[in-house]
């Protein structure tokens, strides 16, 4: 199976099959800079033990989305990188994370502890309880919405909110959320710099919160272009969503089918 699963706390464009041109070599400071900066904040970093080289880190990334594996920082790989995205790692360094994480339980409940301006406030809700239910239509997960004691999973918008993973303003980063656990385990976080919406203006809201609850239940991203949980945004009509078939196995192996829901 090529789904990933989250093994530590903490979306879809088709293929971009343009052709491939290199910017000269040597680098410039600012390319360097940033090709960098991504790597390191998507990646796992450089360890000089097992010799590993900016290059191959390149070509990891460039393989993890279906790009030509050229080692070289080109047009091709800077558009990814341009594209709006969850902002959780791609790659995780699985040594650190012991097991794979998940609830321990079937109900989970959920709190809104603030709400975006962008969309009224029963939109904000309509959207959230969707997302929801793309996992509980296929597992034995139920989801309960709670407003006032405390919640499995905190919802917020926010620009800088201290959890080390800040937000960049509109485009680039849209959301993130944290594997099952205490603390901040299982929350998700939305970028308020971003232009929520309910349909393909802006930013669907629907849509990353299915793929940010992914998250929240144990799911790391998926390099399958058309999974939910790839970590590259595109948009796809919410009233024709199917939950794809890579995204349905992986959640499944966490929590199993929702045919044998108790």
């Amino acid at each position: 199976m090529r789904y990933i699963l989250l093994c530590a706390a903490l979306f879809l464009p088709g293929s971009l099959a343009l052709p491939v041109l290199l910017k000269p070599e040597p680098w410039s400071s600012g390319d360097l800079k940033r090709i960098q900066n991504y790597l390191d904040r998507f990646f796992p970093p450089i360890n000089k033990a097992d010799g590993r080289t900016l290059e191959d880190k390149i070509k990891e990334m460039q393989k993890f989305f279906h790009l030509t594996v050229t080692g070289k920082f080109n047009s091709e790989t800077e558009e990814m990188m341009d594209q709006p995205r969850c902002g959780i790692p791609d790659v995780l360094d699985y040594s650190t994370f012991p097991g794979n994480p998940r609830w321990r339980k079937n109900l989970l409940t959920y709190r809104i502890l603030n709400y975006t301006p962008d969309l009224p406030r029963f939109m904000v809700e309509e959207a959230i309880e969707k997302a929801f239910k793309v996992w509980s239509d296929v597992t034995p997960l139920k989801f309960q919405k709670v407003a006032r004691r405390e919640a499995d999973i905190l919802i917020r918008f926010a620009h800088a909110h201290g959890d080390s993973y800040p937000f960049d303003g509109r485009g680039g980063i849209l959301a993130h959320a944290f594997a099952p656990g205490s603390g901040l385990g299982g929350d998700a976080h939305f970028d308020e710099g971003e232009k929520w919406s309910q349909d393909h203006i802006g930013t669907n809201l629907f849509l990353v919160a299915a793929h940010e609850f992914g998250h929240s239940l144990g799911l790391g991203h998926s390099n399958v272009q058309g999974a939910l949980m790839y970590p590259i945004y595109r948009y796809w009509n919410p009233d024709t969503f199917s939950l794809p078939d890579d995204d349905r196995q992986g959640i499944q192996k966490l929590y199993g089918n929702f045919s044998v829901r108790c």
